[in-house]
């Protein structure tokens, strides 16, 4: 016996029908390629972005929440500093007072319930929001918009039947 470390196997001795397979696969890839399948790809005729001095294994993840435009997604800290700045413009996007309300209590609900948890991360600055305050705001907002919004013409009766 010998003590030399078994040699690696190569596409010949690998496995029986290995070496059809691979002619198989790139048989394919040929006529794909003739066919213009690999033709007008995302990124062609584009560098390879750099990695940098240092390698993110998340790179891919990232590059996607950014070319998406993905939101909520996160350590909850962070989207509810977020929700906090858009506020207004959320709340001014329902329509109705019982909504609003339902909102205000739903985000002071994620607010306290974000600081009870135990996970780590960023710690949770956010404030809650006092429901009363936001409704009032949400009617004097809606009130300067609809006096400052132009009237609409009146619509026209289109008659069912015409003579």
């Amino acid at each position: 016996m010998s003590d030399d470390p078994p040699a690696s196997p190569t596409p010949d001795t690998a496995a029986p029908g290995a070496r059809e397979r691979a002619a198989y696969i790139e048989t394919a890839i040929q006529q794909a390629i003739r066919r213009g399948e690999f033709d007008d790809l995302p990124g062609a005729g584009k560098p390879i972005a750099d990695l940098g001095a240092q390698h993110d294994p998340d790179w891919w993840i990232k590059r996607k929440i950014r070319e998406e435009q993905l939101t909520g997604l996160g350590p909850p800290a962070l989207t509810l500093r977020i929700e906090h700045a858009e506020f207004a413009d959320r709340v001014d996007a329902l329509g109705r007072e019982a909504d609003v309300r339902e909102y205000v209590a739903d985000f002071n609900r994620r607010v306290v319930e974000a600081r009870r948890q135990l996970q780590g991360g960023p710690p949770v600055v956010t404030p809650t929001r006092d429901v009363e305050t936001e409704v009032a705001g949400w009617r004097e907002r809606r009130a300067i918009a609809a006096s400052a919004a132009p009237p609409s013409p009146p619509t026209r009766r289109r008659r069912l039947f015409r003579r």
